[in-house]
């Protein structure tokens, strides 16, 4: 590697800047000789904290500036958290690398009690997916869901301040800023299936940039990168983003096969669709093709435009 400076597009927000940083220190171990610097930015996403992403345009507006800065050559690499980037990319832009997993989970977080099933009749909890909205509601219909946008730290603070008897957060951004201690439940993915690529940091390059694809190869993990890329191949297929219910998880089993699942639900909770399958590494993308499939004959076509409209 040569000794210009490789920029790292990145968000400014606290979380997405640890998460940089962590993939400046991987990147040094590999390339200690390399000069990195971090490239934050404000992306429209951040500019609307107080509206609802559905009305603003969908989690694409959380990457929208770092890839132009990509396009444009001011950054050479940018991190994500996977499960914010939508199913399609900006032509000349691709993922090179999607880095060791860790916690996919959802957590529970309350001041008062200890579990999802311990909160009371109608108790105010907040999140801004649709995924965890429409689950919670399923499990628990009597549940008031009031959105909850901001930073890790602001919506931790809007829960201490009583505005939410509980709040649902993903577990490995709590973790990633030691906030390990403050969760109340960690919710299994049979209570609650984790979004396409939750857990999972991607750094994304411009195609054909062979230097770039090179300095980051050795942080991608395969089992990760297998799993991540079935799962996005479902999402795709079914249109999936922010404006979606859609839950998909991929994981590894102790006899080497895939195992993929998927839930798409209304928002109440009322209409529940599922699929589950089994199948061989090297075959990812028939088990993605077969899942969608599944879930397209169960009815997922209607749901989604019901859920549309």
């Amino acid at each position: 590697m040569n000794q210009q400076i490789i920029r790292i597009a990145t968000r400014q927000s606290p979380l997405a800047l640890w998460q940089a940083n962590h993939v400046r220190e991987l990147l040094l171990k590999q390339w200690p000789t390399a000069r990195i610097e971090l490239l934050p930015l404000v992306t429209s996403g951040d500019k609307f904290l107080k509206d609802k992403l559905l009305a603003v345009g969908g989690k694409g507006l959380f990457v929208k500036e770092l890839e132009e800065a990509l396009l444009d050559g001011r950054a050479d690499i940018a991190v994500h958290s996977t499960k914010d980037m939508p199913a399609t990319f900006p032509q000349g832009l691709e993922i090179s690398a999607i880095c060791k997993r860790d916690n996919p989970l959802d957590a529970l977080i309350s001041s008062e009690y200890q579990s999802l099933a311990e909160l009371p009749h109608k108790a105010i909890v907040g999140t801004a997916s649709l995924r965890r909205q429409s689950q919670l509601l399923a499990l628990r219909p009597d549940l008031q869901i009031k959105s909850l946008r901001g930073n890790i730290n602001t919506r931790i603070a809007k829960l201490q301040a009583g505005e939410y008897q509980a709040i649902i957060l993903a577990a490995a951004g709590l973790e990633r800023m030691g906030f390990k201690a403050i969760i109340t439940e960690l919710l299994s993915d049979e209570l609650m299936l984790p979004a396409c690529g939750q857990g999972a940091l991607c750094i994304e390059s411009r195609v054909g940039d062979l230097e770039m694809q090179q300095f980051v190869a050795t942080l991608n993990d395969p089992i990760s990168a297998v799993c991540v890329h079935t799962e996005r191949n479902v999402n795709a297929q079914l249109g999936g983003n922010c404006h979606v219910p859609l839950a998909v998880y991929c994981t590894l089993t102790s006899e080497n096969q895939l195992f993929l699942r998927a839930k798409l639900a209304t928002l109440d909770g009322q209409k529940t669709i599922n699929a589950s399958h089994v199948g061989p590494l090297d075959q990812a993308q028939s088990l993605a093709d077969q899942c969608t499939a599944d879930l397209l004959a169960k009815g997922a076509a209607a749901l989604l435009q019901e859920i549309s409209s």
